[in-house]
């Protein structure tokens, strides 16, 4: 159980990292990228709850592994990651057996990738828990990742859904 404590200007979160291999083309990418290819992906998720539990945590680290990186070892690890309108790279890894694969709703860049994760992913690996993802950062290669992040606490009026941005850092 969370203790609610007074109101504070102090927001705690957590961050834990994850990692999982999988590979993927960018459909209609003017390079090398349209190529089948893969990545050793890390993941940081960050997560915020509605005060500590007591012992003083937001969620024990444990879980988001568990839950979190469980989702991603069963669907998305060591599998290709293809977009739904990508019919020719469905065809072709439909071809392959054993395959492991993952239909997309939009093209696997890492920043649909982290949008994903934020939006759809985290949701329903986190319900029933006192916890929410507030940013999820999906890191391509040592250099460069995405980064998707909710803009507010607030809900959208119209939607009632939760609003989100993608930023990305190419240092």
């Amino acid at each position: 159980m969370l203790e609610h404590e007074p109101q504070s200007a102090t927001q705690l979160s957590i961050i834990r990292q994850v990692k999982f291999c999988a590979g993927h083309r960018l459909f209609r990418h003017e390079s090398k990228c349209a190529f089948f290819h893969g990545h050793n992906y890390r993941v940081d998720i960050e997560v915020i709850g509605n005060g500590v539990d007591s012992v003083g945590r937001v969620i024990d680290f444990s879980v988001i592994k568990k839950r979190f990186q469980g989702w991603l070892e069963e669907n998305w690890d060591h599998a290709f990651l293809i977009f739904q309108d990508d019919t020719n790279a469905l065809s072709a890894i439909r071809m392959v057996e054993p395959t492991k694969y993952f239909v997309m709703p939009c093209n696997p860049t890492a920043e649909n990738m982290a949008k994903y994760l934020l939006e759809q992913v985290a949701p329903h690996v986190f319900k029933g828990l006192d916890v929410m993802a507030k940013r999820v950062v999906v890191w391509e290669t040592d250099e460069a990742c995405a980064v998707a992040e909710k803009k507010s606490e607030t809900t959208n009026a119209l939607t009632g859904e939760l609003q989100s941005a993608v930023v990305v850092d190419r240092r």
